[in-house]
């Protein structure tokens, strides 16, 4: 097993990381909080089941994944490396403004678009948990995912693909990780539908390339990676039902899969597909030869 991880680290982690979430998902799918084929439900914490029904996966998945093929196949080296990342909070303040506004503003157009104008302020209580609330998910839903998904994986795919190729993979099997979810009340079992299914899926693809662009273009900041990625489900679960009260399910969902779409397609035609990458210097030889 050993020698697999070490030559295939990266198709290593992917399959540890869906396969360790999958099956600590299983109860929870089973249960009465998903099939209903199990007589038991899991408890709600702070008025829902999803911190003791997902959070064990999630954080058996990616985090946990990374950390062991990371230890494998590169030794405590690498895991110092990978580690590094997630304390590279050194960042100009623009980017932080950029992950934590730019969604949020990105969902409103997109919304009110959708919505026909039809528009309500948010509720008092909302307004007063969207901080705690952000905070809340930035150690459990974005520290279980995102030194996996954008620390571990987007890096070692960079090296053999394009930023954009690189981003479409990775945001492939990012929707792929969240399936069996759609059978629990997270993914509002049992009244989900093929489209809801399918727009997420969309949705993961097109925000892996606003992901990786942000992740890029600030030194691979894993913290702005936590923080972009949780503002958007921030927003979705705290904000969003109070502004856009007519908009459904799934309805929503396609909203924010086109916005995302929309977001992703701009940086790829102004950033010419590099999405922040740094292209490597030129080697010395070649230049001298150049130059001769």
């Amino acid at each position: 097993m050993t020698h697999v991880i070490r030559r295939h680290p990266l198709a290593s982690f992917f399959t540890l990381a869906i396969a360790g979430s999958w099956l600590a998902w299983l109860p929870y799918a089973l249960s009465q909080n998903g099939l209903g084929v199990w007589g038991f439900s899991f408890p709600a914490l702070m008025g829902s089941t999803q911190l003791a029904g997902v959070l064990p996966g999630a954080y058996l998945g990616p985090i946990a994944s990374a950390f062991v093929v990371t230890l494998i196949a590169d030794g405590w080296p690498g895991v110092r490396q990978w580690r590094a990342r997630l304390w590279r909070w050194r960042v100009s303040w623009r980017w932080y403004a950029v992950a934590l506004l730019g969604a949020p503003l990105g969902l409103i157009v997109i919304g009110t678009a959708f919505s026909g104008g039809q528009v309500q302020a948010p509720s008092t209580l909302a307004l007063a948990a969207y901080l705690p609330a952000l905070l809340l998910q930035m150690v459990t839903t974005g520290l279980a995912e995102e030194p996996g998904w954008r620390d571990f994986a987007l890096p070692r795919l960079q090296r053999r693909h394009s930023p954009l190729r690189a981003s479409l993979l990775l945001g492939v099997v990012w929707g792929i990780w969240h399936l069996p979810l759609f059978l629990t009340e997270w993914g509002g079992w049992p009244a989900v539908s093929l489209l809801r299914v399918a727009c997420f899926l969309g949705f993961c693809v097109a925000f892996s390339v606003v992901m990786t662009w942000l992740f890029n273009s600030t030194g691979e900041s894993l913290p702005l990676a936590v923080i972009a990625h949780v503002s958007v489900n921030n927003f979705a679960s705290i904000i969003w039902g109070d502004m856009f009260p007519t908009l459904n399910a799934d309805v929503t969902m396609l909203a924010m899969f086109v916005a995302a779409a929309l977001a992703g397609a701009l940086l790829v035609v102004f950033t010419r597909g590099r999405l922040g990458r740094r292209m490597p210097a030129a080697e010395p030889a070649l230049q001298v030869a150049v130059a001769a």
